[in-house]
Formats: C-alpha cells, structure tokens, sequence
C-alpha cells in the first residue's frame, strides 16, 4: 500500500489574491512535487447558459480529474504555471460543490510523488493537510464564504502585495497563526521543510 503524500495546502481569501504565485514559488524550492489545483464549478452560476461559464460545459455527472501535461498544461493558466514552475504532473479538479470530496479523493490517489501542492478552499472540509497556508492581499479586506469555512484550519496566513506589513495585519487579523509577507517567504519555505520531514 502506497503511503499518503504530504499535501500542503494553499487557500485563499478570495480570488486573484496570489495563491497560484505563492504555490509555483514553492514548486521551485520543492523539486518532484505534484500539484493539484481544484476548481468548483456550478450550473448557470452566471446567470447565463451553462456553457457562458468558465467551467460549468466541462461538469459531469461525476467530478473530472485532467492529469497530466497534454490535459492540463495552458500557457498563462494556472495549470500551466505549476507545469512551467517545475512540478513532476499536474492534477486539475473540476467539480461541483457536492463532488468536491470524491473528487479530491480521486485526484489525490493520483499523485505519485512523495509530496503535492493543493490549490483551493473546499477541499480542506474533507481532506487534512499537513500545512493550510491561506493566501490574503494586504490591501483587500473581504473574505470568500469558503475561506470563512476552512480559516480556523490554517497554519499559516501569507500576505500578498508589495506593501504587507506583518506587525500591523496580525493585529487587524487576530489569528493566532504566523503571519508572512514577501519578504519573509524564507521564513515559510523553512517551516514547510520542518513540516515535510517530520511527515517523511
């Protein structure tokens, strides 16, 4: 029986927060690792027909997991950036609210790897990551209903833009997790390194 990968696990606050650019500079430092990126999708979410969406033409009846290069890569996607950032395969979830946990099931016996990075939020309510980094901008107080699901899970909370200051964001936050900015990605890479051997 092969044993589980350690999943690290990146959230965010709400969309376009830097959770793909935080995940590929971790692919860099973590060569061989998988990724996984899971997009929910909903029937006619925006209000147009099903195929207007980004995602809902390619629902099923069950979850799809795209694996692979010649399924997954896109340059300028997300998928495509892992790829492009060094990771070994890509996973790529696509599934509607109530397929979310087979789903992530699927994808994750996939991997191959001893170690994989999950991009997204909703997989955290039924699968334990070894570290849950959630990603917020600094500039941007609003917070998505699926991260308000998942934030009490984080180990971590990382602090896109350029203009992050932990001190004073820690504070407004009032978690009781490490807070990092940018400059203090080091500092993160070397708790994510504690984190995989100790799982080892």
């Amino acid at each position: 029986m092969m044993r589980r990968p350690t999943i690290i696990a990146i959230g965010g606050f709400t969309s376009e927060v830097g959770k793909t650019t935080l995940l590929c500079d971790l692919l860099r430092v973590f060569p061989g690792w998988e990724a996984i990126k899971t997009t929910r999708g909903h029937y006619r979410s925006c209000g147009k027909d099903a195929h207007a969406c980004c995602v809902s033409h390619l629902l099923t009846e069950e979850p799809v997991v795209r694996s692979g290069r010649d399924a997954t890569y896109e340059r300028g996607k997300d998928t495509g950036r892992y790829w492009e950032a060094g990771a070994v395969n890509v996973h790529w979830l696509i599934a509607t609210d109530e397929q979310i946990e087979i789903g992530i099931k699927q994808a994750l016996a996939r991997v191959e790897t001893a170690g994989v990075f999950v991009e997204g939020n909703s997989f955290s309510n039924f699968v334990e990551a070894d570290y849950f980094v959630m990603v917020k901008r600094s500039d941007n107080e609003k917070i998505k209903k699926s991260a308000k699901q998942v934030l009490s899970k984080a180990s971590a909370i990382y602090l896109s833009g350029e203009d992050s200051s932990t001190a004073a964001e820690a504070a407004t936050l009032s978690v009781e997790v490490p807070v990092y900015t940018p400059s203090e990605l080091p500092a993160l890479i070397a708790q994510i390194r504690r984190i995989v051997t100790v799982s080892v």
